[in-house]
């Protein structure tokens, strides 16, 4: 088809217009301050065959997985739908994300043909379930999570389904917060059916759709291009999801299998961790949205999103999984898994692009909730932050320090203090830079936040799900890794208190007084940090991002009385501290690759002898960029300079027997 570039640029950001419409009608008049603050909602216009053709400046972990809940309302009443319709959705097992992300789709003819359509997908603050703010570390089940939604209809032919709506409200907290964010949606759904008419009026359907289509071949030849430069191949990589069995760390895979094939490219989960009957599953949507937006922030940044960018990519996915979940297992760690999918295809990507790679990022959403009652008012309360963290260094600079991950897009990284205080029994009395946690790198990568929040009340339910509290964001080419995730609780007399299984709490009883102190991750470190300038680790401690001891320590920079870097000085710790890195020679064996009860965790071998426990968490760097993670068994048949791994090991860091791998302990004795 041939359109004239002018009508296609004109109607592309027509469209692109309309979804920043809905944005700004959802942004006025939602009522809780996730949606109005934070803004964790998403808009999307689709075509009548169910493709995205538009999207504005929203959150990709909404956006690019729409599609799957538009394909799951199309399956169910596609042949029945009319104008006046709203249809609703938030089944993780039917194309949805987490039960809290609620999608409305509202149909629009035009001449009794289906035209193109707007989409909102919307986090709301509570959707029922165990815990306030619906978002529980120990679930086992997803009845435990919320009201799970199939796709009805809400609205049929302009009539509203009261006992829809009686239903959902009945099983929510604070349902009169809920029903108002509920009516934003509808109201961005209206503004778009006016806005989408009074195109039609203008332009016609016929050249609107012909430009829909050119838009949707153009974006794809873009993505096919960038792909078509990379060399052929499979690469691998497996990254980790916090879960813990009868409270003993017992993590969970992620492996995946990316495979270059001309202008394609394949992301092969098979293989990763069985779904287990706690927090750490997912949706096949969130998986795909994944890969997409791993593919697409490092090949081709700079393009449009619509559907035309999702034809190059194929993702195979086993049902039961934890990248697939399905039922009855709890699906509330759909971010976690959406990010451990991006930091494992970015590693597998750094194989075979590694200038365009950026170190790991903080790898989580990091959700903390606190509800109640507020004894003042009577009124329950509830209160939910994710502090963001640091993003990976990468090869022209540092990790942006306290930023959003490209997957969550736009989202504010910090509510409005004011708000929160006023509508909420709460005192954020800190919000800063966190000390020392950026990985070390010749560019370090970007340092997490610390808030502190002192509950007012008398009483809360404490509840969080984060993950990257035990297995940190990967540094690339020897780079350090991020500082991982903290959450305790101070007691108003000071003293602290921990959990037993960090990031994975419901329901944690809090009293008058309690602050809660959340910590987010670090990035990940790019280059090694035995490179990196010596002013500008001087800098940092200035900055206070480190101290002088850290400086030492981790980067070899020694500093005089002025804080200047001393250079031969520096040069004589660097060296020193180089001569100390702990070099083994690699080899293979037929031994166990995997440990877990539950989950999976992958086996490396050393000596008795050479000098590191059993059961430390190392990170082996080889040929490729990023790390393998293994802990430590002992095997008395191998020499003390060897460490030993299975062949899908050896791929994954790009080495052969008899080379040698850089050994960094993580946690566990001889940690450095």
């Amino acid at each position: 088809m041939t359109v004239n570039p002018i009508d296609l640029e004109v109607v592309t950001e027509s469209l692109i217009s309309i979804v920043r419409e809905m944005r700004q009608t959802i942004f006025r008049t939602a009522h809780s301050p996730v949606i109005a603050d934070a803004q964790d909602f998403s808009c999307a216009l689709f075509d009548p065959s169910g493709q995205m053709v538009a999207q504005g400046r929203d959150m990709p972990g909404h956006v690019i997985a729409m599609p799957a809940s538009v394909a799951e309302i199309f399956a169910d009443f596609a042949a029945e739908m009319c104008p006046g319709d709203l249809y609703i959705v938030n089944d993780p097992y039917r194309g949805g994300s987490h039960l809290n992300d609620v999608t409305l789709i509202s149909p629009v003819f035009v001449d009794g043909q289906l035209f193109l359509f707007p989409c909102v997908r919307m986090h709301w603050a509570d959707i029922g379930g165990m815990t306030p703010g619906s978002v529980s570390g120990q679930a086992t089940e997803i009845l435990q999570e919320g009201l799970r939604i199939p796709p009805i209809k809400l609205i049929e032919a302009g009539r509203p389904n009261r006992a829809a709506f009686d239903i959902v409200f009945a099983n929510v907290r604070m349902a009169e917060e809920r029903r108002g964010d509920l009516e934003s949606s509808i109201a961005a759904c209206h503004t778009a059916q006016r806005r989408l008419k009074e195109l039609v009026d203008r332009w016609g359907t016929g050249l609107i759709l012909d430009c829909v289509a050119a838009n949707m071949d153009r974006t794809e030849q873009r993505l096919r291009d960038m792909i078509r430069s990379l060399p052929d191949g499979t690469y691998r990589y497996e990254d980790y999801l916090d879960l813990y069995t009868d409270g003993d760390y017992d993590a969970a895979i992620v492996r995946c299998r990316l495979t270059v094939d001309g202008d394609e490219i394949e992301a092969d989960f098979r293989g990763s961790s069985t779904q287990v009957a706690a927090v750490v599953n997912s949706s096949r949507a969130m998986t795909v949205a994944g890969v997409f937006i791993a593919v697409k922030s490092a090949l081709d940044p700079g393009g449009l999103v619509n559907h035309g960018a999702f034809r190059p990519l194929r993702v195979r996915t086993e049902p039961g999984t934890v990248v697939h979940v399905s039922y009855p297992a709890p699906a509330n760690a759909h971010s976690e898994v959406r990010k451990r999918v991006i930091s494992a295809v970015m590693a597998a990507l750094s194989q075979v692009a590694p200038d365009l790679i950026a170190a790991d990022q903080f790898g989580t959403t990091f959700q903390n909730l606190i509800g109640g009652v507020d004894e003042h008012t009577g009124q329950p309360y509830l209160y939910y932050d994710y502090p963001a963290g640091g993003n990976g260094g990468f090869l022209e600079s540092d990790g942006p320090s306290a930023m959003n991950p490209v997957d969550l897009g736009d989202i504010s990284t910090i509510q409005s203090v004011e708000r929160l205080e006023t509508e909420i029994p709460i005192l954020v009395e800190a919000c800063e830079l966190r000390a020392g946690s950026c990985g070390d790198g010749t560019h370090r990568g970007g340092l997490g936040s610390r808030r502190e929040t002192r509950l007012l009340a008398s009483g809360g339910a404490y509840s969080v799900q984060t993950d990257r509290t035990t297995v940190p964001p990967y540094g690339l080419r020897h780079g350090g890794p991020g500082a991982p995730t903290v959450t305790h609780l101070r007691r108003a007399d000071g003293r602290r208190v921990d959990f037993d299984t960090p990031g994975k709490i419901a329901g944690f009883p809090m009293r008058a007084g309690d602050v809660l102190v959340m910590e987010s991750a670090g990035g990940g470190g790019w280059g090694d940090p035995l490179d990196r300038a010596p002013d500008a680790v001087a800098e940092d401690v200035r900055q206070d991002y480190l101290t002088g001891e850290e400086a030492r320590q981790r980067y070899g920079v020694v500093l005089d009385g002025d804080g200047e870097a001393d250079r031969a000085a520096t040069a004589d710790l660097r060296q020193r501290l180089r001569d100390e890195r702990s070099w083994l020679r690699l080899t293979t064996t037929d031994r166990p690759a995997y440990t877990g009860r539950r989950g999976q965790r992958r086996l490396a071998y050393v000596a008795p002898g050479s000098g590191l426990a059993e059961e430390s968490l190392v990170e082996l760097h080889g040929v490729h960029p990023a790390p393998l993670r293994a802990w430590l068994r002992h095997d008395t048949a191998l020499a003390a300079d060897e460490i030993a791994l299975d062949d899908d090991g050896m791929q994954i860091l790009g080495g052969t027997a008899e080379h040698r791998a850089y050994v960094r302990v993580l946690t566990g004795e001889g940690r450095s």
